[in-house]
Formats: C-alpha cells, structure tokens, sequence
C-alpha cells in the first residue's frame, strides 16, 4: 500500500511538473498570436453593454475531454480567482471608492460563478485539481505578499492599490483565455473563456471608467 502511495505521489509531481511548462506554453501562445493580429492594450477587447457580461452558462455534466492546454487553463485560473476573491474579502473591512466597491461586489459573484464552472469541467474530464502555482509570481495572480502590502497601506493608499492589483488579474486573464480559445481542445471550455474573456473586458471597461477612478496625467 505505502509503494502505491509513492508511486502516485510520483505520478502527481510528473504531472503537476508538465502543467507547469504548459502553462508557460499556453502564455506564450496567447501572447504571440496577440502580437500577430495587433493586439495592443486590453481595452481594445470589445466590451459588453453592462458593467460584466452574461453569467457563464452551466458547463454539461457529460464527460469531456481535455487536453494538455485545457488542463493548464484550468488550473492556473483557479488560483488566479481565488487571489482575486481573497483581495475583494480584505477589502470588505477597508474603505475603498464607492464605485470600486460595487464592481468588486459583481466580480465576486462572477468569479464563484467561474469557480465551480471550471471544476466542474475538472469532474467531468475526471481530472483531479492540482495547486501547482503555490507560492509562485505569476502574471496577475494576487499573492499573499501582495495582500500582505495592502493590509499594511494606509486608508487614502487602499483603493489605488486594489485597483491596480484587480486590473492586474483582469488583464492576465484575458491574456489566458486568447491562449486558451486558439490552443485549447475542450469546445466547452473554450466556449467557458470566450465567455469569461467577455466578463474581463466588461470588468476593465467598467474599472478604467469609473467616476471616482484616478485621471491619467496627460501622454501617461
């Protein structure tokens, strides 16, 4: 028994190893394609009419099938929105600029919606979830250093600084979803990031162009 307990653990650190170069796989992917077709800044992402996009639709309980790109979505964007649940979670008990508090409030909703879509889309690709970007930086993702930063910033520090650290992960994460909907091979989990691409863009839209939000200085 222990012997096939090893031999698992095993198998689970090979794979976890693959995501990992996967993932750096699926990045570059979404960037160079982006290059290519002249993306610029994420706000040229076409933005829905409200400030987030339709509710992602239930994910089919039938089985599916999931490759390595889709397998790597997956499991760096689970941690992504648990970061980003953790900040707006902090940011409940801070004052922050009544306007950021009620996109945050609808990312919130939005981002659990996700959650349980993608694990879903786990459990019916009967892949088990793998918390393999623990204790890495990676591009968007809030950390704990980071939240760690925000605890101690003063009460006039707090807003700016979450607003940076949400667009951050909002921004990344369209990132993510480019480089899932051209690499991926689940169409229901590329069908899931269009959807989820759509929510970001409405989400930065509504960020950049909040009443209370900081004036860029003039060629910034």
């Amino acid at each position: 028994m222990d012997e096939q307990i090893m031999v698992e653990r095993r198998g689970l650190r090979v794979r976890a190893g693959r995501l990992v170069g996967v993932v750096a796989t699926l990045v570059a992917t979404a960037l160079a394609v982006g290059f290519t077709q002249g993306w610029g800044r994420t706000n040229q992402e076409p933005a829905a009419s409200s400030a987030t996009a339709s509710p992602a639709a239930a994910v089919p309980t039938a089985p599916v099938v999931l490759n390595g790109t889709d397998d790597a979505f997956i499991q760096l964007l689970i941690p992504m929105n648990e970061g980003a649940l953790a900040l707006i979670d902090q940011l409940d008990t801070r004052p922050a600029d009544p306007s950021l508090r009620a996109l945050l409030d609808e990312v919130r909703n939005a981002h659990q919606a996700e959650l349980r879509d993608l694990r879903g889309l786990l459990a019916a690709g009967n892949v088990p979830e793998l918390n393999i970007h623990e204790g890495h930086q990676m591009p968007g993702m809030v950390t704990e250093a980071s939240l760690a930063e925000l605890r101690a910033a003063s009460d006039a520090e707090v807003s700016s600084r979450a607003a940076g650290l949400i667009r951050a992960h909002l921004a990344q994460t369209v990132v993510l979803c480019r480089g899932e909907q051209t690499a991926g091979g689940s169409p229901e989990l590329k069908a899931l990031a269009g959807r989820i691409r759509q929510a970001r863009a409405a989400e930065l839209n509504t960020l950049d162009n909040r009443p209370d939000a900081p004036i860029a200085a003039p060629g910034g």
